[in-house]
């Protein structure tokens, strides 16, 4: 007769430790120390304990797939937060299905509703820019399916996320153009209704009244972060306004639509105008000149994303606390914004 095979349950009682903190030294969990993830491990080998996650879900009722909506599927960011992702839930034992909702409201909630009436275990989301709306996502909260939001959030929803420290971003790229020289930057971004670039243009605004730069004076462009929204408005805008010293987009894509027209227009980068990006692409260290950029970690984000959704799914109570994890990201100067003659009129106050 073969040998049982050892459970979850078997390493718990031999250690004398909860199911819920062997699954979580398996899954290899942050918050459980080297040495608990050591003698977990020890025992499930010693005792031919071999992972069996679509058993144990079914018992739970629930399933082993989780479903996860982006905005788009073909930007670098988002492709490394899958990455993050995958490289937690799957060696838990957990599918992903991936859903893009292409900036738009109607096809995120669609999203929602196929995801709820597939049965998945949890869901994780990101934002479209048209989203102003969650009732799609209490509707997930109602049908108790756990859901994690990350990037672009609602932070009136009482649920876990994770996001990256936007308004810290912007406030040390817009210091970093001011301790330049540079006086007149422009601001481009995307709707500030998205929760991102309302916090990029708070960092961006406390910097200037930090420096005592009058914000009024600034442009300001908001649109779609996108190359084309970003080239057709800097074609009119050079034609009609007087060159800023630097432009400040928000975005790699309207940076690089930014820097189109400029040199369309004869104009050289960063010599006439310097321009600084947000997200670091990988495009952004190809071009000539090298985008000045910011870091986001995106499959950190990723990982700390899935972690959330793993703590929730691996619960034994039906009411985790929410968590929010905020991730610092990390200035990358390159060529676009080679420095000019520091001005002794910016001082902090």
């Amino acid at each position: 007769m073969s040998k049982k095979q050892a459970t979850i349950q078997d390493i718990a009682r031999e250690l004398k430790i909860t199911a819920s903190t062997v699954s979580r030294a398996l899954n290899d969990h942050p918050k459980i120390s080297k040495k608990t993830k050591d003698k977990v491990w020890k025992t499930a080998h010693e005792l031919n304990y071999q992972p069996n996650t679509v058993a144990s879900n079914l018992r739970k009722g629930k399933g082993n797939t989780v479903g996860m909506i982006v905005p788009r599927i073909n930007r670098h960011f988002f492709s490394n937060v899958i990455t993050g992702v995958e490289s937690v839930l799957n060696p838990a034992g957990y599918n992903l299905i991936i859903c893009q909702s292409e900036e738009k409201y109607q096809k995120e909630v669609e999203n929602v509703e196929t995801l709820i009436s597939n049965r998945v275990s949890g869901i994780l989301i990101s934002l479209s820019i048209e989203t102003l709306n969650t009732k799609h996502l209490q509707k997930i909260i109602n049908s108790q399916i756990p859901l994690v939001m990350f990037d672009r959030t609602e932070s009136k929803l009482n649920i876990s996320q994770v996001v990256n420290d936007d308004e810290a971003g912007a406030y040390e790229m817009t210091c970093h153009l001011l301790e330049q020289g540079y006086r007149d930057i422009m601001w481009m971004g995307g709707p500030r209704t998205s929760s991102i670039y309302h916090n990029r243009y708070l960092g961006y605004k406390r910097a200037l009244e930090e420096y005592k730069v009058p914000i009024e004076k600034m442009h300001c462009f908001e649109g779609p972060s996108t190359l084309v929204a970003a080239l057709e408005y800097m074609r009119i805008f050079l034609k009609n306004n007087k060159l800023p010293d630097v432009v400040f987009a928000t975005s790699d894509y309207m940076a690089m639509g930014t820097i189109q027209a400029l040199q369309e227009a004869g104009l050289q980068v960063p010599k006439d105008v310097a321009v600084a990006g947000y997200s670091n692409e990988p495009f952004a260290a190809l071009i000539d000149p090298k985008l000045t950029t910011i870091e986001q970690f995106s499959e950190e984000m990723g990982r700390a994303t899935a972690r959330l959704l793993l703590d929730q799914l691996l619960s034994e109570t039906d009411e985790p606390v929410p968590r929010k994890i905020i991730i610092k990201p990390k200035l990358i100067i390159r060529e676009t914004t080679r420095k000019r003659k520091k001005s002794n009129t910016f001082i902090k106050k």
